[in-house]
C-alpha cells in the first residue's frame, strides 16, 4: 500500500468524520439578529471539530492499513 493510497482513505475518513461531527453542540441564538440566520450556531467550534475528526480519521485510517497490510483482506484478487 503506498502512501497516495493511505493519504486517500484519510481524506475520505476525515471527511466523513468532519460531517459527523458538524452537528454536535450546536445550540441557536435565543434572540435572532437582523442579518443572521435563525438556524446560525452562538459558537461553532470549528476548530475542536477539525481536530476531533482528524483524530477519527487517523484512527481509522490506522485500522484500515492494519487489516489490508495483514492480509486479512486481500483487494489484489
Amino acid at each position: 500500500m503506498n502512501i497516495f493510497n493511505i493519504a486517500l482513505i484519510f481524506l475520505i475518513a476525515w471527511w466523513l468524520a468532519w460531517f459527523l461531527t458538524l452537528p454536535f453542540g450546536v445550540k441557536t441564538a435565543d434572540k435572532v439578529e437582523p442579518g443572521h440566520a435563525a438556524s446560525a450556531p452562538v459558537k461553532p467550534r470549528l476548530i475542536v471539530k477539525a481536530a476531533i475528526a482528524t483524530v477519527l480519521a487517523a484512527i481509522f485510517t490506522a485500522i484500515i492499513v492494519v487489516v489490508i497490510e495483514s492480509g486479512w483482506i486481500d483487494l489484489r484478487e
